[in-house]
C-alpha cells in the first residue's frame, strides 16, 4: 500500500503545474486525501471488517466532497483533480494512472446486482462532469470529454464526446492528459451543418419564387 500511496502523491507533480511543494499537495489537494481515506477503507473491506469502511468513506465525502465506495478497485498513480462531486461506485474498477476531473460519476444504471459499475483501463482521462454508467469497459488511453455521458463500451486509444458518448477519434498515440480541453465540439459541427443546409434551402426557395415574375416579364416583352 505504501508504494501505491507514493505513486498517488508523485503523479500530482507530473500532471498539475500548480503543484509547487509537498506540504501544499498533502494539505490542499482533496483528491489525494480522498484516495488516502479510500485505500485505508478498502484495506479494511478486504479484511472483512463491517461498517467501519463505509463510515470512513462517509467521513471522506464530508471532508473532501469526493465519494469513493470502499469496495471499488483503484490502481496506482490515479489523480483526482479538483475532485468536488466525484462519485465512484462499489464495483467500479479504475486502472493505473487515470486522471479524473471534478463532477465525474462512475455509476450504475439501475438496481441490478453484481458488477454494475464501469471498468476503466490505464491512462484514462475523464473530463469534468462526465458520467460513465453501467457495467461497461473503457479501454486504455481513452479520453472522455467534459459533460459526456458514456453508456457503451469504448475500445482503447479513442476519444469520446457527447450525450450519449460517441467515438470521434481513434489513434494508437498515447493520450496526453493535459490536452483534454482540445476535444472537438461534435454538437456544434452538427448544428453548423444544419444551419448551412437551411440557408441553402432558403436560397432555392427564393429562386423558385422569382420564376413566376421572370416569366411574366418575358410575356410582357413578347406582347
Amino acid at each position: 500500500m505504501l508504494s501505491t500511496l507514493i505513486a498517488d502523491f508523485r503523479i500530482i507533480f507530473e500532471r498539475d503545474p500548480a503543484a509547487r511543494n509537498w506540504l501544499e499537495v498533502l494539505i490542499c489537494y482533496p483528491g489525494l486525501q480522498a484516495l488516502f481515506f479510500y485505500r485505508f477503507a478498502h484495506w479494511l473491506t478486504i479484511l472483512g471488517i463491517p461498517f467501519l469502511p463505509r463510515f470512513i468513506s462517509h467521513l471522506a465525502r464530508f471532508l473532501t466532497g469526493i465519494e469513493i465506495h470502499p469496495g471499488a478497485q483503484i490502481g496506482r498513480g490515479v489523480f483526482i483533480d479538483h475532485g468536488m462531486g466525484v462519485v465512484i461506485g462499489e464495483t467500479a474498477i479504475i486502472g493505473d494512472y487515470a486522471l479524473i476531473y471534478q463532477g465525474v460519476t462512475l455509476g450504475g444504471t439501475g438496481k441490478e446486482s453484481g458488477k454494475r459499475h464501469p471498468t476503466l483501463g490505464q491512462n484514462v482521462v475523464v473530463g469534468s462532469g462526465a458520467k460513465v454508467l453501467g457495467n461497461i469497459e473503457i479501454g486504455n488511453n481513452v479520453r472522455i470529454g467534459a459533460g459526456s455521458v458514456v453508456l457503451r463500451d469504448v475500445p482503447s486509444d479513442c476519444t469520446v464526446v457527447g450525450i450519449p458518448g460517441r467515438i470521434i477519434y481513434r489513434s494508437g498515440v498515447r493520450v496526453d492528459p493535459l490536452e483534454h480541453g482540445n476535444l472537438p465540439d461534435s454538437e456544434a459541427t452538427v448544428i453548423r451543418a444544419l444551419l448551412d443546409r437551411i440557408e441553402s434551402l432558403e436560397q432555392q426557395v427564393q429562386q423558385f419564387a422569382a420564376l413566376p415574375s421572370q416569366a411574366q416579364r418575358a410575356a410582357d416583352l413578347v406582347s
